[in-house]
């Protein structure tokens, strides 16, 4: 671990390419942390990363497939080689998937969406549990959706994996609560202007539901404050 690394608060934040991700990855760069982005598109990455760098912050880029076998071990690994730790992750990688009738679901589809929204989630928590256990204030976000509660028609390949998703989270948090000082909160955006949403609902107006910056802005207030682990975060 370098000198000039010790003491630098660390998050690292998936699918940080654009939306809620890039957003929450610029508004944590401005408070402080040095922020590790992660996603499949480098193009999006290096263009959240200029904004960081242009607003005086701090962050290294990360493009990577989670799916891939050794990806996430890999950057673990790379994590604790340079900062030993990790104070935050962000869990906000997903795939929408089809909106169909459960009936009509390609198998393939449904195996690839439940491996990024599930396993791929395991994985990240099992790869940074021991970095975020050495860091004084580990904590671990993850972005659900309103669907994951109250099932939609047509939308049952994501609720279901933000369901598992959510329940993942809440397992970990009481394997953590008392024996680490990691803590762990669930955040549900609500509708946010993301490319995502306008797939979802191609025929709503962007300017009727929030930026993804608002989100962000939520984000850093619920760490700011003393949550207890498994807290859940409804915005409107």
């Amino acid at each position: 671990m370098n000198e000039e690394n010790i003491g630098a608060r660390v998050a690292l934040v998936t699918g940080a390419s654009r939306g809620i991700g890039a957003a929450t990855a610029i508004a944590l760069a401005a408070d402080g942390y040095h922020v590790v982005l992660t996603a499949r598109t480098a193009g999006g990455l290096e263009e959240v990363e200029e904004a960081i760098f242009a607003a005086g912050g701090s962050a290294t880029i990360a493009p990577m497939d989670l799916l891939e076998t050794d990806s996430i071990p890999r950057l673990a690994a790379a994590v604790a080689e340079r900062w030993g730790k990790l104070d935050l992750l962000v869990l906000n990688a997903a795939a929408l998937g089809t909106l169909a009738a459960i009936s009509a679901y390609d198998p393939k589809e449904v195996a690839k969406v439940l491996a990024l929204n599930i396993s791929a989630q395991a994985a990240l928590i099992g790869a940074f549990d021991p970095l975020l256990r050495k860091s004084d204030t580990g904590r671990v976000i993850g972005l659900t959706s309103g669907v994951a509660r109250r099932p939609r028609a047509f939308w049952g390949l994501y609720g279901a994996t933000k369901a598992a998703f959510e329940n993942l989270l809440l397992s970990y948090a009481e394997e953590v609560r008392n024996l680490t000082r990691v803590r762990v909160a669930i955040v549900d955006p609500g509708a946010t202007r993301t490319k995502m949403r306008a797939r979802a609902y191609p025929g709503e107006a962007p300017e009727s539901v929030k930026p993804p910056e608002a989100v962000a802005e939520r984000i850093l207030g619920l760490l700011a404050s003393d949550f207890e682990t498994g807290a859940f975060d409804k915005i409107g």
